[in-house]
C-alpha cells in the first residue's frame, strides 16, 4: 500500500485507507473506513476528512501507475454525508495526460450498496524526484522576509 510520509512512520494510513490495488484497467481500488475521530456532523465524516481522503486517492493513482506528482487542483463534490465506521470503496483513475499535467477522477462509495458519497476531479502535476528538496530550499529563503 502507498503511504504518505507522515503515515509511513505509523505504518498505517491515518485517514483510514486500509488497502488498495491496481486493477487491469489502471484503476486504483481502495478499501476505506472513516475513523470515529474524524466526525463532523453526528455520525458522519467531517468534510475536511472527505477532501483529504479524496486527495490521497487521486495521489495514489499516480504512485501506483509508476508516476510522481503532486496535487495542482482538487475539486470535491460532497454527494452525501459519509458515515463513520462504514466500509467504503474508493476508485481513482487517470483520464488523460497533457504535458506535466495528469487528470484524475475519483469516487468514494458505500461498499454495501455502491452508492456514491463523494466524487473528485484533480489535476496532478508531475514533478522531479527532487521536488521536496527544492521546496525546502525555497522555504529557507522565506525566513525573515516581511519582518
Amino acid at each position: 500500500m502507498s503511504l504518505c510520509h507522515g503515515c509511513r512512520r505509523r505504518n498505517r494510513c491515518r485517514l483510514g485507507i486500509e488497502s488498495e490495488q491496481l486493477d487491469e484497467h489502471g484503476v486504483v481500488i481502495s478499501r476505506v473506513v472513516c475513523p470515529p475521530g474524524e466526525e463532523g456532523g453526528p455520525k458522519v465524516a467531517h468534510g475536511g476528512w472527505t477532501a483529504g481522503v479524496m486527495d490521497e486517492l487521486v495521489g495514489h493513482t499516480l504512485t501506483m501507475n509508476a508516476e510522481f506528482g503532486v496535487t495542482g487542483t482538487l475539486s470535491v463534490r460532497f454527494v452525501r454525508p459519509v458515515p463513520l465506521c462504514w466500509q467504503l470503496i474508493g476508485r481513482a483513475w487517470i483520464t488523460k495526460h497533457e504535458g506535466r499535467k495528469v487528470f484524475v477522477n475519483a469516487t468514494l462509495e458505500l461498499e454495501n450498496s455502491g452508492a456514491i458519497v463523494a466524487e473528485a476531479d484533480a489535476i496532478m502535476v508531475k514533478r522531479p524526484e527532487t521536488h521536496f528538496e527544492s521546496h525546502y530550499k525555497w522555504l529557507e529563503g522565506q525566513r525573515g522576509i516581511g519582518k
